[in-house]
């Protein structure tokens, strides 16, 4: 199954075209019917093709930082000037302001000069608070770029044209990188699922933008504390123990699999992040149901 960035595999798209030219092929048979879907399918092929691919950071960067050693300052001083409490972000005063700006084009260009190495012990966290914060500032910056806007998901085209997932891409040792990558290529294979709780795709169901950065001594600390924070939240998890049902964030139904094979061993994993007694209990149990909730992708602006 292809499923593009934090884009759900079941996302619904209302295509009316689409829906049209369908009931245009189903009303006609056998040669014209092929014809006619290939023609659609090779058009589409074609849109995906010619996307606008935008890159950021620093392509001439000489790739001497190891991944320990970058700086996440700069990018810190921004997350706690622009980002409150609740990870939402004043996306108009940082696009106001010119030197801010500048200051995250900088961040972004210095992100360039890490040098990508295989992963080991010694460099885990190094290389985990490298990837997450750079999958923010780039998201950040890509949707800056947009901005005003309500929605990533509106520059995240499934069929054909610009998706941000894809054709936004961040300049790596040489290398470009998009936000797919980062996610899905890098940080899944990282063993460590709790990266879904820490890399955020500006929308209001996400997990919140943490007003820190990320850094390799503390990333176990942030981890804890974000994952903590995501499950307190009623629209990513609440207990009915009349019921006995757990309403999950859709993002476990996306990813629970990187934490374990089902919905009951998923919670027992995550057990010691729930909110209350009773929910513990109940996943310790086993003695529960799941539902998903719906999930919000409004932009995570600050109000």
């Amino acid at each position: 199954m292809t499923h593009i960035g934090n884009l759900p595999p079941d996302w619904n798209f209302e295509m009316r075209n689409t829906g049209r030219l369908q009931k245009s092929i189903a009303a006609v048979s056998g040669n014209r019917q092929v014809i006619l879907a290939c023609v659609f399918f090779g058009l589409m092929a074609a849109t995906r093709t010619n996307a606008e691919i935008i890159t950021v950071g620093d392509q001439q960067a000489t790739a001497t930082v190891a991944m320990a050693d970058i700086d996440h300052s700069t990018w810190d001083a921004l997350l706690q000037k622009y980002v409150n409490e609740r990870g939402m972000v004043n996306y108009s005063a940082l696009k106001s302001s010119a030197a801010d700006m500048q200051s995250l084009e900088a961040y972004l260009n210095h992100l360039s000069s890490a040098k990508v190495e295989p992963a080991s012990a010694a460099n885990r966290n190094a290389q985990l608070a490298f990837w997450i914060n750079s999958y923010n500032a780039v998201t950040l910056h890509g949707m800056l770029r947009e901005y005003p806007t309500k929605s990533i998901k509106d520059h995240a085209s499934r069929f054909g044209g610009y998706n941000i997932w894809k054709h936004y891409q961040l300049f790596v040792d040489g290398k470009p990188y998009s936000l797919d990558d980062m996610e899905h290529k890098i940080l899944r294979k990282m063993d460590e699922p709790r990266i879904h709780f820490a890399v955020v795709c500006a929308s209001i169901s996400c997990p919140r933008l943490l007003n820190r950065a990320y850094v390799p001594d503390k990333l176990e600390e942030q981890l804890q504390l974000n994952t903590r924070d995501f499950f307190a939240q009623p629209g990513n998890f609440r207990y009915d123990v009349g019921k006995r049902r757990a309403y999950l964030s859709s993002i476990m139904k996306w990813y629970g699999t990187d934490f374990a094979p089902t919905a009951v061993t998923q919670l027992k994993k995550l057990v010691e992040y729930l909110p209350d007694a009773a929910a513990q209990q109940a996943v310790t149990s086993g003695k529960f149901k799941v539902s998903y909730q719906k999930y919000d992708w409004g932009i995570n602006e600050a109000k």
